[in-house]
């Protein structure tokens, strides 16, 4: 197909605006499903974007569009397009659906490289949001066309002129033409196509050149291998051809080249502009790279695409398997989850409580819990979750060398450190007027720094602060939800580290420390916070023969103590009567085992423990 008629788009929003409601109207609206197929989430289709009700994937589907004959001698004068004004070609539109918070930035980012333009997409109550915003600017340094798309204006109560001006002052966006519709009743879907064949480019590309293939996703088959996702930049993709991955170095048979419409589809060749797959019976994961370019292995292209910008994880746990003998299965699970995200990283490592396991990177809390359900429910592997941690920088004291760790245990000692840095974020509340003053004292008591407030309307503002990236991870969206009603929205970038008076916090169970207890926190809240983890702990470890003391400590400086009490046998309970030195021989008895057993025993610590270090922090 000729690439005049091909629009490449993805849709932008915040969370719940109305994303995947919009493009399931509008595969149904073209025939590319029917009405008895068509269900909410047509393009999630993880089982935990289901249960959830989010998208976590970008998803890839091609949709044949025909306009309206009478109103085609219009769109064609406004195209100049060379077809016939009275037969309507058929336009091959490529949408990219893109998750919408803000630990699945990176799949949006992604998708807006395979597009040249994107309908930005608000709810016509809500209004602009915090991923609203980051989304726009996102589209907009892609240096994509920006389509305005008011959503849900069959809801009873709109503020349609309102969000109108936010889009203008917030975003920056002309906001004149922009579209009135409702995804959930199918109102204006027929605006929505026409503005995206008249206002969204075609995209560039020569039919002839060498080929230029971006790959932007990729999936594992258990029967076909690893399924390819790829945008052509340039040149042909035809079946049967030796292609060639430009960064992994290898070089496979194009077995089978396809599109989604919106199942898999296949076909003989894909052109510029067209998004599809492309099966090459590789069967190892670390051979696909998301972001290298594809090509011919005889008429290479000189220049590799640009690819993306490496993501950089910043909340990491470990994870184990519940049975040991399952480490192996959890590694392919692992590496096959990573190559379906490649904002996931995994390393291995060892602990003494929980044996075998792997250190894993993510972008945020939520990231976090989508991996480990994913794991649990699509892989069938149990799962021992240490809680999580940020990234730290360690400047050492005599060579001047900095260390990035995620995990505590890596932390050097105290006199070899001579600056402790932690990341900072910038975050940008999007919440009513009102709330300023509570949010306001939310951020001050987690070391937060005060930049600006700007009204952005009689009852709403954007509230920006630089915060630890640690004290927003662990419940800070679940408290400014609470403090707002629910109708307060928050997005951050990570803009860098600073020095701050951070310590590691060791946790002893009967004087040994457990590695996958520890944690590093700010010096102020040390004591605090060592005191609750260590009796949110005496709760969750049962009591056993002898004697448990929970320590945790700074260094060799205790700081807090628990102890959980021997169970208790009464051992003198058959002595009825008699002469005390029987009991007394009894008790002495009992007293000596017990510490004989303290010596020697073994606590057995639950998998709840370990994530008792994460109830502890919501407490505060």
């Amino acid at each position: 197909m000729s690439p005049e008629f091909i629009r490449n788009f993805s849709i932008v929003a915040h969370i719940d605006h109305g994303k995947s409601t919009l493009a399931d109207q509008l595969l149904l609206r073209t025939g590319a499903i029917t009405e008895r197929e068509f269900k909410e989430q047509l393009l999630d289709d993880l089982d935990v974007e289901r249960e959830r009700g989010i998208t976590v994937k970008a998803r890839a589907v091609a949709i044949d569009y025909i306009p309206d004959a009478e109103r085609w001698p219009g769109l064609a004068a406004h195209l100049k397009c060379a077809a016939k004004p009275g037969k309507p070609p058929t336009f091959e539109l490529n949408l990219i659906d893109t998750p919408g918070h803000v630990d699945f930035h990176y799949e949006v980012s992604r998708s807006l490289a395979a597009c040249e333009g994107a309908l930005l997409l608000v709810d016509a109550f809500q209004g602009v949001q915090a991923q609203t915003v980051a989304n726009a600017y996102a589209a907009v340094e892609a240096g994509l066309e920006i389509v305005p798309v008011i959503n849900k204006i069959d809801l009873p109560v709109t503020r349609i002129d309102e969000v109108l001006d936010e889009i203008e002052t917030v975003i920056g966006l002309d906001a004149t033409d922009a579209l009135m519709v409702s995804a959930k009743q199918g109102i204006g879907i027929e605006e929505v196509f026409e503005a995206i064949i008249t206002r969204i480019p075609p995209p560039q590309g020569d039919p002839k050149a060498p080929l230029r293939a971006l790959v932007f996703d990729s999936k594992y088959d258990t029967f076909r291998g690893v399924i390819t996702y790829v945008r052509i930049m340039e040149g042909t993709l035809k079946k049967g051809e030796k292609i060639r991955f430009m960064k992994g170095g290898t070089v496979h048979d194009a077995l089978e080249v396809g599109r989604f419409r919106p199942g898999m589809e296949p076909c003989n060749s894909l052109g510029p502009g067209q998004t599809g797959y492309v099966i090459t019976g590789v069967k190892e994961v670390v051979h696909v790279h998301v972001g290298d370019t594809l090509t011919m292995q005889g008429e290479q292209a000189a220049v590799a695409l640009p690819g993306y910008k490496q993501p950089q994880q910043m909340v990491f746990c470990g994870m184990y398997p519940t049975d040991a003998t399952d480490f192996e299965k959890l590694r392919e699970e692992l590496e096959r989850m990573s190559l379906n995200d490649a904002s996931f990283s995994f390393s291995p490592e060892t602990s003494d409580a929980l044996g075998f396991g792997f250190r894993c990177g993510f972008l945020g809390m939520l990231h976090m819990e989508i991996i480990q359900q994913r794991l649990e429910h699509e892989a069938d592997v149990g799962l021992i979750q240490t809680a999580p941690n940020v990234t730290y920088e360690i400047k050492k004291q005599r060579t001047g060398e900095v260390l990035h760790i995620d995990n505590p245990v890596d932390v050097p000692e105290s006199g070899d450190i001579e600056e402790f840095r932690e990341p900072i974020a910038r975050v940008n509340f999007i919440l009513p007027s009102s709330n300023i003053g509570i949010i306001m004292q939310l951020c001050e008591d987690r070391r937060g720094t005060y930049k600006a407030t700007e009204y952005l309307g009689p009852d709403r503002a954007q509230l920006i602060y630089e915060l630890p990236l640690a004290e927003i991870i662990y419940d800070m969206h679940d408290k400014l939800k609470s403090a707002t009603r629910g109708y307060g929205t928050m997005d951050y970038d990570i803009i860098g580290f600073r020095p701050a008076d951070l310590v590691k916090l060791d946790i002893m169970v009967k004087g040994v420390k457990v590695e996958a207890l520890a944690m590093i926190v700010h010096r102020d809240f040390a004591e605090r916070r060592g005191r609750q983890l260590v009796k949110r702990l005496k709760k969750e470890i049962s009591k056993h023969q002898f004697e448990i003391a929970l320590q945790a400590a700074i260094g060799t400086r205790v700081i807090a103590r628990e102890t959980i009490s021997a169970l208790r046998k009464n051992v003198t309970a058959k002595c009825y009567g008699g002469d005390i030195t029987r009991k007394r021989k009894l008790l002495a008895k009992q007293k000596e085992g017990k510490k004989r057993m303290k010596q020697f025993g073994q606590v057995e610590i639950p998998q709840k423990a370990f994530l008792s270090v994460l109830e502890a922090g919501n407490e505060e």
